[in-house]
């Protein structure tokens, strides 16, 4: 019984960390490739590139916002606003993209 108390209590620090870590935002900038258009990369990744305080900051998408817009943006990016979960991994700006709008 113990066991399973600590087993629970631990599950519940991790989903609480997790969701603090995560905090919502709209990001603009432009909406692009990490590889074919910034040479930022080996392989093609989906990021926007925002000024914040005088510099650029990259996020780059999460594996399935990637695949989700990936197409729209990889050899030519766009002006657009990305709304969704930011967190970090290492030193790279993560987003889990939950609206993205591309300005044509």
């Amino acid at each position: 019984m113990r066991l399973l108390t600590v087993g629970l209590s631990l599950c519940l620090a991790w989903t609480i960390a997790g969701q603090v870590r995560a905090e919502e935002k709209t990001l603009q900038g432009k909406i692009t490739c990490a590889k074919c258009e910034l040479a930022k990369s080996d392989k093609c990744e989906t990021v926007i590139v925002v000024k914040e305080s005088g510099k650029e900051v990259t996020y780059y998408f999460d594996a399935e916002s990637h695949k989700k817009y990936h197409g729209k943006v990889c050899t030519e990016g766009a002006d657009g606003t990305v709304v969704g979960a930011v967190t970090k991994s290492g030193e790279k700006l993560i987003v889990k993209a939950t609206k993205v709008e591309l300005k044509k």
